[in-house]
């Protein structure tokens, strides 16, 4: 299985993406470059020696947040007797420090020229993904004795890279250089430190520049070991769960990113490159996947994404009154309103998915204070629901962007060009209605209900809102099933018709408790039948549609975060067997990306190919492959709050083994759970 030649190492919104030589050398349309804030702040970083590029001999990913490349000068013949080593060392931290070491192993001593070329284009992120690099401002570089600073400004909105050395440099507009003199067995070492800093247009400062270099790596190593330290344990006789578990782990500490306006504390960014930012979906459903292990990052996102609800009308960026954000960027584009990210609203789903989340945490937690805190944020997003969603008057959410230059069309999760069509595959008009988003609707309103009699003092609210949900349980029922297919659609347009395609979408109807049981066993059918389900997992759209393609974004890929609800849906409804199937197929797949999944797979059927199929473009680590593995975790066990204590019903998949998860906090301190998987008997007949 191929992959990429590219090195990437990050701490929140700051990452780096290199070549296998610790070299960047980046194309305004490639995400290679050391970024921050939806800014690229290096473009080009080239380390010669003697004028001589370098060839990687290996490498070591040593964390998520450094990596170290073992180089030596000349082409692959000469590795055998090379008399110079040269080691790059970098970690990433708020910004980016690089320690060189040069080993002379000739029997004579050696003068040696060690150069870095050092640019930056500036590009904001959008810029990069667009490929588009439009630079209405001025890039400036200035030579100083002691640092090289490498600049943009446009107007009050200004980027700078500031580089320097603990050795003794010549520095000039292109970068910097070194004379060294080693006798025979001697090493030199320099460290290099890149500060990046920042103003936004409106001249405030967005960041304080580097943490001190001499206790930032520490830093993060203890931050990391800590996190791990308060997450539970798990135990497993199969090896790929705990080996998965851990980096699921690691991944999540490596997203984790502080919000400007919240003073350090964290919620998990979306995913590397495009996305290493907050996003209302994104965020809520990969803290509703990692609750019962991270809890810490729920309480973090309720209170951002509170903080920054729609207030008014706003069409440009697609905003309401009680509307939850879709995407927050920090980059030139958004600050000048070239587009709508600042923020933007175009999401149908993350407004009811916010009373689903806290709702959640608050079953796991006990936290009453924040329930209590954010109850007219919860009444906000509920009447967003009723009073500014239903575009068409019949009860459902629906969405149609306002922005139709820079909003987006689709604003579901499904959110490509492509995604909600005919069984024929031609396109509805707008307004659409997509099925998941009444389910969430649905289950927002239960859960509201729940907190508005327990802990709001309003047990009327708490009646009528129970009464709309049933309500609108028995419309969806009767308008969303397709009768010759067994299922539900996918979408509605304007005038009702169905889009009558079989997706992945139905599962999420099951986790949000919407589909009348006696429809569920159909679902499931589907859920784990040929059409939908591959062998590693379920298609986004089912095989045989007029738009199925095993490689096509939403249309036929296996995206491993949607798997794990639809796993969730199915223990709801009962269907233990089939959940596990599911988990099954996704945790077999995991270990064929290290423990790491990505965004999305192929949806190629599991006979046809050993190992699952690379999805060309996909982002890793995404924080909701990432927290995958978690909620499969918590589904097989069968763990649920329950009445102020944790229930534990698990129904492993056949050979599993035994798991334990250690010490899983919430309302009841720490408690443990054990399981174990039924025995392969073919296995144990062959």
């Amino acid at each position: 299985m191929g992959q990429s030649n590219t090195i990437r190492i990050l701490d929140g919104n700051t990452f780096v993406v290199c070549e296998d030589t610790g070299d960047i050398e980046a194309t305004p349309s490639e995400p290679t470059g050391l970024f921050s804030i939806d800014t690229r702040f290096l473009s080009t970083w080239v380390l010669t020696v003697n004028g001589e590029r370098l060839n990687s001999l290996s490498f070591d990913d040593l964390q998520y947040f450094e990596s170290r490349f073992f180089l030596v000068p000349g082409m692959a013949t000469h590795y055998v007797d090379a008399k110079l080593s040269i080691i790059r060392e970098r970690a990433v931290g708020g910004s980016f420090r690089e320690q060189l070491t040069i080993l002379n192993h000739d029997e004579k001593p050696v003068d040696l020229e060690v150069r870095m070329d050092a640019a930056s284009d500036f590009a904001d992120l959008f810029q990069v993904k667009d490929e588009i690099l439009n630079k209405k401002g001025e890039i400036y570089t200035e030579v100083e004795p002691d640092r090289l600073r490498l600049g943009y400004r446009r107007g009050n909105f200004r980027r700078e890279t500031v580089i320097s050395s603990s050795m003794s440099a010549r520095y000039d507009s292109k970068g910097f250089a070194y004379t060294v003199h080693l006798e025979p067995n001697e090493q030199w070492e320099a460290s290099i430190d890149v500060e990046t800093n920042a103003v936004g247009p409106t001249g405030r400062d967005l960041r304080l520049g580097l943490r001190k270099h001499g206790t930032e790596r520490l830093a993060l190593q203890h931050d990391l070991e800590q996190w791990i330290a308060d997450a539970p344990k798990v135990n497993s006789e199969h090896g790929r769960v705990a080996s998965t578990y851990r980096r699921s782990l690691i991944d999540l500490a490596a997203l984790r990113f502080p919000p400007l306006s919240l003073g350090g504390a964290t919620l998990p960014a979306a995913g590397l490159p495009w996305f290493m930012t907050m996003f209302g979906r994104d965020s809520i459903l990969t803290c509703l996947q990692t609750l019962p292990f991270t809890p810490q990052l729920s309480k973090t996102t309720l209170r951002i994404l509170a903080s920054l609800q729609g207030s008014r009308f706003d069409d440009f960026r697609d905003e309401d009154p009680g509307r939850i954000l879709h995407e927050m960027r920090y980059g030139e584009t958004a600050a000048f309103e070239e587009q709508p990210h600042s923020p933007y609203y175009g999401s149908v789903d993350a407004t009811p998915l916010f009373i689903v989340l806290l709702d959640e945490y608050e079953r796991w937690s006990g936290d009453v204070e924040l329930v209590k805190e954010l109850e007219q944020e919860s009444r906000a997003a509920l009447r967003w629901i009723d009073n500014y969603a239903d575009l068409v008057g019949n009860g459902y959410i629906w969405y149609e962007r306002r922005n139709t230059d820079t909003g987006l069309e689709n604003q579901c999760w499904k959110d490509s060009w492509d995604s909600i069509s005919y069984s024929d595959g031609t396109l509805p008009p707008f307004p659409r209605a997509t099925c998941e988003v009444q389910g969430y609707a649905y289950d927002a309103k239960v859960r509201a209900a729940r907190l508005a009699r327990e802990f709001w003092g309003d047990p009327e609210f708490a009646d009528q809102l129970e009464r709309e949900a049933a309500q609108l349980k028995e419309r969806f029922n009767r308008d969303w099933w397709v009768d010759d297919g067994e299922y539900f659609a996918l979408a509605l347009d304007p005038d009702g018709r169905q889009c009558d395609i079989l997706s992945s979408n139905i599962g999420h109807l099951l986790w949000s408790g919407i589909v009348e049981p006696e429809r569920a066993e159909k679902l499931a059918a589907h859920l784990v039948g040929p059409r939908l389900f591959s062998g590693w997992g379920v298609r986004t759209l089912a095989e045989g549609e007029a738009r199925y393609n095993p490689i096509g974004y939403h249309n036929g890929t296996i995206w491993p975060f949607d798997n794990s609800f639809i796993a969730w849906g199915l223990r709801r409804y009962g269907f233990a067997e089939e959940a596990a199937t599911i988990a099954n197929g996704i945790l077999d797949a995991a270990t064929y990306f290290d423990g790491r999944l990505p965004e999305a797979f192929g949806g190629y059927p599991r006979e046809l190919t050993k190992f699952p199929v690379e999805y060309p473009t996909a982002c890793s680590p995404q924080a909701w492959s990432t927290g995958a593995p978690l909620l499969l975790l918590r589904t097989m066990l069968g763990l649920e709050p329950h009445e102020g204590h944790l229930a534990v019903a698990p129904r492993l998949p056949v050979g599993m083994g035994r798991i334990e998860v250690l010490d899983i906090p919430g309302r009841w301190g720490r408690v443990d759970a054990f399981a174990r998987g039924r025995l392969d008997l073919n296995a144990l007949t062959d």
